[in-house]
């Protein structure tokens, strides 16, 4: 069996972001992860509890809706995961950051608030191109 490879950069985001080899087990691994895929600004991220858990439970549902479980075993997973996607607040930008992985962008000052956003919009683009399918394990 082979690895399968992901080319695009919101393939990547979300590949990592629902790996369970990507440990976010706390504060600092959230921050370190955001950093690391340039999905933050640099310098310091105030990220409270409450930030983590929403985190992990958007984490939990993107997980179920690509290991097909959305459907069948953890529909609440993605139910939950909705609701943090809801709360989010991204635009459309007509001319993308270089290197962006969707057009759409955060429109929320909170640090964390716009990495959680990006991925959102990461994985919005895996939606509209379809490229969410060969990721599904």
């Amino acid at each position: 069996m082979s690895t399968p490879t992901y080319h695009s950069t919101a393939a990547r985001i979300i590949a990592d972001f629902v790996s369970e080899d990507t440990v976010l087990s706390d504060r600092a691994d959230l921050a370190r992860f955001l950093r690391e895929h340039r999905l933050v600004t640099e310098g310091a991220i105030p990220i409270t509890l409450a930030d983590l858990d929403e985190a992990l439970v958007l984490r939990a549902g993107l997980r179920a809706a690509l290991t097909g479980q959305g459907q069948g075993q953890e529909p609440e997973a993605v139910a939950r995961a909705q609701r943090v996607l809801d709360g989010l607040r991204v635009t459309v930008r007509i001319t993308p950051a270089p290197g962006a992985a969707s057009p759409l962008a955060p429109a929320v000052v909170d640090e964390v608030r716009r990495g959680l956003a990006r991925i959102a919009g990461a994985w919005s683009a895996l939606m509209s191109t379809g490229e969410w399918r060969s990721m599904r394990r």
